[in-house]
Order: C-alpha cells, then sequence, then structure tokens
C-alpha cells in the first residue's frame, strides 16, 4: 500500500469512526426524548407549512430558485464551519448531518423567500431589508440558540462573522436569480425578433 492509499484509509477511518461516536452521543442526549430534538423539528417543518400559504405561486419558480439558491449557500458555509470545529450544533434532528437542517433547509430559506418576494413585489429595496434580516439572525436568533445551548462557537469566530456570511448569501442569490431571470427573459424575446425574417425569407421564394 503506498503512502497516499494509507493516509487515505486512515482518514475514511477516523471519519467512520467520528460519525459513530455522534450517532452515540445523539442516542445519549439529542434523541426523540429531548425538547430539543422536537424544537429542530419544530423550525424544519413550521417555515415550510407557512410558506405553503405565504407563498405567491405564480412565481413559485423564480421564489424556489433564490430560496435554494439561500439554501445551497448558507448549507455550503454552515457546513465548512462545522467541518472546521468553528462552531457546532450540540442538538441535531438528524445525527448523520453535521449542521442544523431546520436552520439551513427551512428557517433561513423561508424567511429570506418571505422578504424577497415582499421585496420584489412592492418595489422595494431587497439589500435594504435582507440586510436588516440578517443583522436579526446574526445578532438576535443566534445568541438566543447560544443561550439555550443550541448553537456553539468553539473557536475565533463571532457574531460578527455570520453577520458577514449572511451578507455574502444575500447578495449572492441575489445576483444569481436576477443573472437567469435576465437570461430567461432574453431567450424569449429572441423568438420574436428572429419570426419576421423567416417570414420574408419564405416569401421570396413564393
Amino acid at each position: 500500500m503506498s503512502a497516499q492509499s494509507e493516509a487515505l484509509h486512515k482518514l475514511i477511518k477516523e471519519q467512520q469512526q467520528g460519525a459513530e461516536q455522534w450517532l452515540h452521543y445523539w442516542r445519549e442526549f439529542s434523541a426523540f426524548d429531548t425538547w430539543q430534538f422536537w424544537f429542530h423539528v419544530m423550525m424544519f417543518v413550521t417555515p415550510l407549512i407557512i410558506l405553503f400559504f405565504a407563498m405567491d405561486w405564480k412565481r413559485a419558480l423564480q421564489l424556489g430558485f433564490y430560496g435554494f439558491n439561500v439554501h445551497a449557500w448558507f448549507f455550503y458555509f454552515d457546513d465548512f464551519g462545522t467541518t472546521q470545529g468553528l462552531w457546532t450544533y450540540p442538538y441535531k434532528m438528524i445525527p448523520y448531518i453535521p449542521h442544523s437542517v431546520g436552520m439551513d433547509a427551512s428557517l433561513v430559506p423561508v424567511l429570506f423567500i418571505l422578504v424577497y418576494q415582499w421585496t420584489t413585489k412592492h418595489n422595494k429595496n431587497y439589500y435594504l431589508y435582507t440586510l436588516l434580516l440578517s443583522l436579526f439572525l446574526s445578532f438576535i436568533l443566534k445568541p438566543i440558540l447560544v443561550m439555550h445551548y443550541l448553537f456553539k462557537f468553539n473557536s475565533w469566530v463571532n457574531y460578527f462573522h455570520l453577520f458577514l456570511t449572511y451578507i455574502v448569501i444575500l447578495v449572492l442569490s441575489k445576483v444569481i436569480t436576477d443573472f437567469f431571470l435576465f437570461m430567461k427573459k432574453r431567450a424569449e424575446e429572441k423568438p420574436t425578433q428572429v419570426e419576421p425574417k423567416k417570414k420574408r425569407r419564405k416569401s421570396r421564394f413564393k
């Protein structure tokens, strides 16, 4: 076995052992018999129910695409923070995922979707209101989670660093969504410009 294969085998084995230890920890301290587990379940289910009734379904694809962007970027940042040991969720809904499913897949994306929907519908400043939402998530919600030991800093990071990640997320999600909307609109306008040329070409052969 080469040195590279041996090092890789060692990393995989340590990763498997770490997963087993997290599963044991979850069964012991974060399973179905704890209020923290059901808190995470509610944090996952409740926003989705609210979104179902509050969402403008005529714009479902646009809002869903934007929300998925928020989810993806937040997932990447959260995954980086937890795997690097910068922060931890002491209680989880799913033991095999190192971060909070309720935060990453439901609460944060839904809040941003609703703000995005409201600002675009009423022609409000998207960046202002998502900035206010980011301030709330970083400096109000996260400290409450820390207070109840649902979120824990492990290293040099603090609430301001979390706030910066939200800013990156809200900008990237908006820019990417706007880009795809622009390309969609551009593609829809092209046939109307080409069609008259086709008709003129046909008339020449008559």
